[in-house]
């Protein structure tokens, strides 16, 4: 079976190593596994006061979401936890009351630091987060890249071969847990 993988990188920065990580990740999705990416970086700052009517790009935003089967998160850490352009895309996707465009897609996440603890801290704030606006979240493995110099470069390419496994498998893992999800979200009872 195939699934579509909306894909958030939670920095703006051209020359993100997370944005480096997140090319890596579509040139390694096995097949059945088709990334999307989402962009977030236009979205203005969410205020209650559009949930009446939303702005073109929350519109947009918002429809990009449920265009996709599943979510996959790269996010880097910004003072122990993520970055406010991150958590700005999740306020404008889960609005308003009522129409959660997160609510029962499958989600993974990861990140990559130049720090050995990686994005463990960022990870689990957005674990909380995603838990809330009930995504099933796959737990196990989890997935932290201490990035060095080199690691990815500018094309995508992992040069690190351990690396390279790791990531394959870890997305192998997450297609079985999207199956696993949308195929008991259709059982009815």
């Amino acid at each position: 079976m195939s699934y579509s993988v909306g894909v958030f990188v939670g920095s703006l920065a051209q020359d993100s190593i997370n944005r480096k990580l997140a090319k890596a990740l579509f040139k390694l999705a096995p097949d059945g596994m088709d990334l999307v990416d989402i962009p977030i970086g236009n979205l203005p700052l969410y205020n209650r006061d559009f949930d009446a009517d939303f702005p073109p790009e929350g519109r947009a935003f918002k429809e990009a979401v449920a265009a996709v089967d599943a979510l996959l998160f790269v996010t880097p850490e910004y003072n122990r936890s993520v970055p406010g352009v991150l958590k700005n895309a999740i306020d404008w996707g889960s609005r308003p009351w009522g129409s959660n465009s997160f609510a029962k897609k499958p989600s993974a996440v990861t990140g990559t630091s130049p720090g050995h603890i990686s994005t463990a801290v960022a990870q689990q704030h957005l674990r909380s987060i995603l838990s809330f606006v009930n995504s099933p979240e796959l737990a196990n493995p989890e997935c932290y890249i201490h990035f060095t110099e080199g690691l990815i470069d500018d094309d995508g390419n992992v040069t690190v071969a351990s690396t390279e496994e790791f990531l394959r498998g870890w997305l192998n893992e997450f297609h079985l847990f999207i199956a696993k999800v949308v195929g008991a979200q259709q059982i009815t009872l």
